[in-house]
C-alpha cells in the first residue's frame, strides 16, 4: 500500500496492513501513551508478512509497550536533573544539549525520551524560551559545543534552523555545533540544498549524527541525502541502539557499521538500550552486548568500530562498557585478550 503521509493511528496501521484489525483497539492504548508516526519511506521498507521485520520492530507499536518494570524510568538518563533553563541540558562542562523541538518525523518504540516527545510532549521552544536558552549558552564560556537534539531538530524549517545557527555563530566560545537526527534515513526528501545550508554556522565546525539501526535503512534515497550532507563539508558520525530483534547479532551489526563507513559516516556510539518505560522487550544483557562488540573487533576494519555506551541511569553520564581486553596479572605483567578470547602476556615498563 502506497502512503502519501505518515501513519499516526492504530487504525491507519491496520489499513496499511502493518497490524491485525483485531489488535486496533488494544494498540490505541499504546498510541495514546506513546506517540506514533511512520513515514511513507519506512512503510515501504516494512515487510508485513514478516512478523520479525526489523524495521517494523523499531516503529510499529506493540502491546508489550504497556508492560513496565520497576527499574524503568520516565527520564532514564536524567535530562531534567541537569536542565538549568527550559531547552538546555548541561551535564558535561564543555557542552550542552539544546532541545529546540520535541517532535520527530518518526517515533522509535525504544525512545529514551518517549515521555517527553510527540504531540503530547514538551512541544517546541517559544521564541522567549529559545532566547533564554541562548542567553544561558552566552553566559557560560566553558561551553565549547552545542548539540541540537530533541525531538529531531531537522523537522524545523530551514528558516528556523538558520535562525538558530546564526545566533550560535555569534557566540565566540562555541566552536562546534552538532545535530542529532534520523531525518536522512526516515525522510530523506527533507535534506535539500536549503536545509543543508541552514545547518552551517559561520565560523563553526558542524557535525551531524545520523541515527540508524539496521542496514536496510540505507535506501538509495537515504544514501543520496547523506551524500548531500557529506559533500557540503558537514562531518558525519553515527549513533545506533543495540536492539533485540533488530541488530543484536554480529552479521547485522557488522553490516550496519559498514553501511555507515561506506556512506562517509564514522561509527561513533552504539548505545545500550536505556531503561525507558515499556521497552524491556528490546533490551539485551550487557554481557551479550560486550560479546557482540568484541566480535566486531575481530571481523571488521577499525573504521567500523563504534564505542559501546551506557547512559548511567539518574543523569550520571555515559560510560564505555565495551569488554575490557586488558587486566593485571599476579606477576606484575598484563593479560591482554584478543578478539578470539585468548589471553596473552604483556610485560610492564622497566
Amino acid at each position: 500500500m502506497s502512503m502519501q503521509r505518515p501513519i499516526r493511528t492504530a487504525g491507519e496501521l491496520a489499513e496499511a496492513g502493518l497490524v491485525a484489525a483485531g489488535d486496533v483497539v488494544a494498540l490505541e492504548a499504546v498510541a495514546a501513551r506513546y506517540a506514533v508516526a511512520i513515514t511513507p519511506e519506512l512503510v515501504e521498507l516494512i515487510d508485513p508478512a514478516d512478523p520479525r521485520d526489523p524495521i517494523a520492530a523499531q516503529f510499529v507499536p506493540q502491546l508489550a509497550e504497556l508492560h513496565t518494570t520497576p527499574e524503568e524510568r520516565a527520564d532514564p538518563i536524567g535530562d531534567l536533573a541537569h536542565s538549568p533553563v527550559e531547552g538546555i541540558v548541561h551535564r558535561y562542562p564543555d557542552r550542552v544539549l539544546l532541545k529546540a523541538v520535541h517532535v520527530c518525523p518518526v517515533y522509535c518504540r525504544f525512545c529514551f525520551r518517549r515521555e517527553m516527545v510527540g504531540p503530547q510532549g514538551l512541544g517546541t521552544l517559544s521564541p522567549e524560551a529559545l532566547e533564554r536558552a541562548l542567553d544561558y549558552i552566552r553566559a557560560h564560556p566553558a561551553i565549547w559545543e552545542v548539540i541540537l537534539t530533541g525531538g529531531d531538530p531537522l523537522v524545523l524549517s530551514p528558516r528556523r534552523l538558520r535562525a538558530i545557527t546564526e545566533r550560535l555563530a555569534e557566540i565566540a566560545h562555541v566552536r562546534v555545533v552538532r545535530f542529532h537526527t534520523r531525518v536522512p534515513v526516515v525522510e530523506p526528501g527533507r535534506v535539500d540544498e536549503a536545509l543543508v545550508a541552514a545547518l552551517k554556522a559561520s565560523g563553526k565546525t558542524t557535525y551531524l549524527a545520523v541515527h540508524a539501526n539496521h542496514p536496510r535503512e540505507f535506501t538509495p534515497a537515504a544514501r543520496e541525502a547523506i551524500g548531500r550532507l557529506a559533500d557540503s563539508g558537514i562531518v558525519l558520525i553515527s549513533q545506533s541502539v543495540l536492539l533485540k530483534g533488530v541488530n543484536a547479532d554480529v552479521e547485522t551489526l557488522g553490516a550496519l557499521m559498514r553501511c555507515f563507513v561506506e556512506n562517509r559516516i564514522k561509527p561513533y556510539y552504539l548505545h545500550h538500550p536505556d531503561l525507558a518505560p515499556g521497552t524491556g522487550h528490546f533490551r539485551v544483557s550487557i554481557e551479550e552486548g560486550q560479546a557482540l562488540v568484541a566480535a566486531l573487533r575481530g571481523t571488521l576494519s577499525g573504521l567500523c568500530q563504534p564505542t559501546y555506551i551506557l547512559d548511567i541511569p539518574g543523569g550520571h553520564g555515559k560510560a564505555d562498557i565495551g569488554a575490557a581486553s586488558i587486566a593485571t596479572r599476579g606477576d606484575g605483567c598484563f593479560a591482554v585478550r584478543d578478539f578470539r578470547g585468548q589471553e596473552h602476556r604483556y610485560p610492564p615498563v622497566g
